[in-house]
C-alpha cells in the first residue's frame, strides 16, 4: 500500500505550522527541520572523506608511499605536516560560519554555498559552488576509478598466487566499474545525509582495516629486508628520473597530499546533521582536532613506512601495484575493504551534489509532481520508503556518467593529484579565511590580516603548480594508455 505526499528532505523550507504544533514540537530543531541525531561519537568513526570521516583514514593514504618517495625524508613529512596544520586551521574557521552572524545562536547555513552567501555574497557564491561541486563530481569519479582497480586487484592477486609472480594476469577495469556502478545506483536512493550513519560506520571499520594491513606488510617488508633505496631528497635525478620528471613528479605528490586532506569539501553539510547541544561549532572543533590528529598520525606512519619498505620505486598505489603479492589473501582483504570503504565514501560525497540539484529543481518547478511527489512504499526488513520518480532518474543518471568518466580516464595517481590541487585552496584556504576576515571585520593590512593573505596567497601558487603537473601527468597517461589494461 502506497501513500502520495509531497517532497521532505534535508532541504525543505521552515513550516510555522509544524513548529507550533505542541506533538512535533519535540522532534524538531530551531529551524522547523526535523531534530538533528548527529553526535560527535559518529564523526569520530564515520566516513573517511569528509567530516563524518573525522577519525579514520581517506583512501588518499594509498599514494602517500609514492608521494613520499618523490619528496624524500625531509619534504614529505614536512610537507604531510603542513598540509595538516592548515587543514585543521581553516576547519575550525569555517566550523564557526556554519550559524550567522552568531556562531552559536545566529541562523543555520546548510550548505558551503548558503555560508559563503550569508558571509561574503555576490559572485564569490557561484565560484563556491562550481568549486565545491565541480570538486565532489571528481571525487565521485577517483572513487569509482579507485574502488574497481582494488577490484581488479583481487583478481590479479589470485592470479599471480596460481600462476606466479612473472605472470603479467591483465584485467580490465571496465567491468567492475559497472559493478561499482550499480551498487552506487542503489545506494543512491538513500533520501539524505541522515540517513548514512549506517554506511559511515561500515566505511570507517574498513579505512582502518585496509590501513592498518598496508601499515602491517610495509613493516614486515622492512624488518625481512633487503632494504630498499631511500634519500632525503627522493627520487634521484639521472638515475630514477630525469630533471623535467623530478619537477612534475614533485608537484604531482604534494597534490596526492592535498587530496588525503580533502576534508573541508562538505564539512559544513556534515555539520548540519549535529544535534545541539553542544554547539555545533564546538562539537565540529573537538571531532575536526581528534579526526586530523588520528589520519596525520596514521598517513605519517603509511606513508614513511611505506616509503622504507618500497623506496624510490614505491607503486603509485601501495596495496594495488603489487609490492605485496604474499600472503595473497591479506592483500585481497586489504582491497576488499578499499572497495567496501569507498562504496560507503562515494554516497557521502554525492549527497550534497543531489540534495542541490532536487532542491533547485524544486524551487524551478514547484507544480511538477515527477519532481515533487513522493510515494510511501513499505519496503521488507526497512519500513516506510519514500520513493520519488526524479530522485531515481536522475541520481541512477549521475552514477552512469561518472562511471562513464572513469572508463575514459582511469588514472589513479595524477587524478588524484588534480582533485587536490584544484579543490585544496578555494575550498580549505581561501573561503575560510575570506568569511572569518568578512566576520570579524579585520582591518586591511593589521598583521593578522597580512598573514592570512600571505598564507592563502602561497597556498594558490602550490595549488596551480600541482594541478598544472597532475595535468600533464594525465596528458602522458593518455599517451600511453591501452585499454583492457588495468592502470596501476
Amino acid at each position: 500500500m502506497t501513500g502520495q505526499f509531497q517532497k521532505s528532505s534535508m532541504y525543505m523550507e521552515h513550516n510555522p505550522a509544524i513548529v507550533e504544533n505542541g506533538d512535533f514540537r519535540k522532534n524538531l530543531d530551531d529551524d522547523g527541520r526535523p531534530k538533528r541525531t548527529g553526535k560527535k561519537a559518529t564523526l569520530d568513526m564515520g566516513d573517511c572523506q569528509c567530516t563524518y570521516h573525522n577519525g579514520c583514514i581517506g583512501s588518499g593514504v594509498l599514494s602517500l608511499a609514492w608521494a613520499i618517495a618523490q619528496l624524500g625524508w625531509v619534504a614529505g613529512p614536512a610537507v604531510l605536516m603542513a598540509f595538516s596544520f592548515i587543514t585543521y586551521f581553516t576547519s575550525t574557521l569555517l566550523a564557526d560560519c556554519y550559524r550567522s552572524p552568531d556562531p552559536v545562536h545566529g541562523k543555520r547555513n546548510y550548505t558551503y554555498m548558503d555560508v559563503v552567501r550569508a558571509n561574503l555574497g555576490g559572485r564569490k557564491v557561484q565560484l563556491c559552488g562550481l568549486a565545491q561541486y565541480g570538486n565532489l563530481i571528481g571525487v565521485t569519479i577517483g572513487y569509482t576509478i579507485t574502488a574497481s582497480i582494488s577490484m581488479v586487484a583481487v583478481k590479479r592477486s589470485n592470479c599471480f598466487h596460481k600462476h606466479g609472480h612473472h605472470v603479467k594476469c591483465r584485467t580490465s577495469n571496465n567491468p567492475f566499474m559497472i559493478i561499482f556502478a550499480c551498487i552506487q545506483i542503489l545506494l543512491s536512493q538513500i533520501p539524505n545525509f541522515h540517513k548514512l550513519s549506517w554506511l559511515s560506520i561500515l566505511a570507517a571499520v574498513m579505512s582502518f582495516a585496509y590501513s592498518s594491513i598496508g601499515l602491517g606488510l610495509s613493516v614486515a617488508k622492512v624488518i625481512a629486508g633487503p632494504h630498499a633505496r631511500t634519500t632525503l631528497t627522493g627520487a634521484t635525478v639521472g638515475i630514477d628520473v630525469s630533471a623535467s620528471e623530478k619537477v612534475w613528479k614533485t608537484f604531482q605528490a604534494i597534490g596526492d597530499i592535498a587530496f588525503a586532506y580533502a576534508y573541508s569539501t562538505v564539512l559544513v553539510e556534515i555539520q548540519d546533521t549535529l544535534k545541539s547541544p553542544p554547539a555545533e561549532n564546538k562539537a565540529m572543533k573537538r571531532a575536526t582536532s581528534i579526526g586530523i590528529a588520528t589520519t596525520t598520525v596514521f598517513y605519517v606512519l603509511c606513508g614513511c613506512v611505506g616509503y622504507a619498505a618500497f623506496g624510490n620505486d614505491a607503486p603509485g598505489n601501495f596495496l594495488t601495484g603489487f609490492g605485496f603479492y604474499e600472503p595473497f589473501w591479506l592483500v585481497d582483504l586489504a582491497n576488499i575493504c578499499i572497495a567496501i570503504h569507498l562504496i560507503g565514501a562515494y554516497q557521502v560525497f554525492c549527497q550534497p551534489i543531489f540534495g542541490f540539484v532536487e532542491s533547485q529543481c524544486a524551487k524551478r518547478w514547484p507544480e511538477s509532481k515527477f519532481i515533487n511527489s513522493e510515494h510511501a512504499v513499505n519496503l521488507p526488513f526497512h519500513g516506510a520508503y519514500c520513493f520519488n520518480s526524479f530522485r531515481l532518474v536522475w541520481r541512477t543518471a549521475y552514477v552512469v556518467m561518472t562511471a562513464i568518466l572513469a572508463m575514459l580516464f582511469p588514472f589513479f595517481n595524477d587524478f588524484l593529484g588534480l582533485l587536490g590541487a584544484a579543490s585544496f585552496w578555494p575550498l580549505t584556504v581561501y573561503f575560510p579565511i575570506e568569511m572569518y576576515i568578512a566576520r570579524t571585520k579585520m582591518p586591511r593590512f593589521s598583521f593578522t590580516w597580512t598573514w592570512m593573505k600571505i598564507l592563502s596567497w602561497v597556498c594558490l601558487v602550490i595549488s596551480l603548480v600541482s594541478a598544472a603537473a597532475a595535468i600533464q601527468g594525465l596528458a602522458t597517461d593518455v599517451k600511453k594508455y591501452k585499454p583492457f589494461q588495468t592502470e596501476q
